[in-house]
């Protein structure tokens, strides 16, 4: 999943072009007793910042609103804020989607009700603040394709972790949203790379604006359509300004990838766009088994809002 948000697959297109567009904006109403399904919210100027979680997506985040607008466009089991990670098998090179553990569930769980992934823990630490501890699904099923590419996967399930921790409001920036990830590899598997797609954010096509935080005014300037990766953090908004989304994280750029690391894309078919924040990790040796961690900040309200929000987090975390 990573491989196909990252570089613009025609399978995503192609696939969720035949979804009906309306049903992107459909959600059903939200059990607050299932487990997985969990509200958190914070105060951001005239409005809360509120986001939900819900047990169809193994407790990955479905929505998130601010000011009367969602930022989410939580169609199947990969448009969601999630986390997934693609790795090589066996020494054999990575090919994306084909060993592809992903929190949201799996391609085959599309805009069904279930999850693949299976939830492990959901708490919700305070009125603004929630932890969850997912076991990720594989994106393709057991002698599935992608691009002509055979799932390697052998198992639905994977026994690949991934942990978040989510507070709104913080660093006492309330257009803040602290998102730290956990990935947790299994000691019974063998990789030597790794991409770890930390978080992603798809987004209604009213998104459609692309910026970039320029690191030494710490302004927000103009950023093209790409698709891919550059080096500063994104902001995707609205024409107007009136909403907007960026993210940043200090633990970038990754060790051997100064160059890379923030995403944005476009989707004209499937009418949505994405942010994402991706880091990489190589060993021929092999991949210690265990958790690898990476920090983020999310920032979400006007695009003013955002550009300070961001400078602010920027000169507080950045690296020298």
């Amino acid at each position: 999943m990573l491989a196909r948000r990252e570089f613009g697959r025609v399978t995503l297109a192609t696939w969720l072009a035949n979804a009906a567009p309306a049903a992107a904006q459909t959600r059903a109403p939200i059990d607050p007793n299932a487990a997985g399904n969990a509200t958190i919210r914070g105060r951001a100027g005239d409005s809360d910042i509120v986001i939900q979680t819900t047990a169809r997506l193994a407790g990955a985040i479905h929505s998130l609103r601010w000011s009367g607008v969602e930022f989410v466009d939580s169609l199947d089991h990969g448009r969601q804020i999630q986390s997934a990670s693609n790795l090589d098998v066996d020494g054999a090179p990575m090919i994306g989607e084909t060993f592809n553990p992903t929190e949201a569930g799996s391609r085959d769980d599309h805009v069904g009700p279930r999850s693949t992934s299976r939830l492990r823990e959901l708490k919700v630490l305070a009125p603004n603040e929630l932890r969850t501890t997912n076991q990720m699904a594989f994106w393709l099923r057991p002698g599935e394709k992608s691009r002509g590419n055979p799932a390697r996967n052998r198992t639905l399930l994977s026994n690949h972790l991934v942990s978040k921790h989510v507070a709104i409001g913080v660093a006492g920036l309330p257009h803040a949203i602290a998102y730290d990830v956990a990935f947790t590899l299994p000691a019974d598997e063998r990789h030597t790379y790794a991409q770890f797609e930390a978080v992603t954010g798809y987004m209604p096509p009213r998104f459609e604006v692309f910026l970039r935080v320029d690191m030494k005014s710490r302004t927000l300037v103009p950023l093209d359509d790409g698709p891919g990766e550059q080096r500063d953090p994104v902001v995707l908004a609205t024409a107007t300004g009136s909403h907007a989304m960026g993210v940043f994280s200090p633990d970038q750029p990754a060790p051997g990838f100064p160059n890379a690391g923030y995403g944005r894309f476009r989707f004209k078919s499937a009418r949505v766009t994405k942010w994402n924040c991706v880091f990489r990790v190589r060993d021929p040796r092999g991949l210690p088994p265990g958790p690898y961690r990476y920090r983020h900040f999310l920032a979400v309200g006007t695009r003013a809002d955002v550009e300070s929000t961001l400078a602010a987090l920027v000169a507080r975390y950045q690296r020298a």
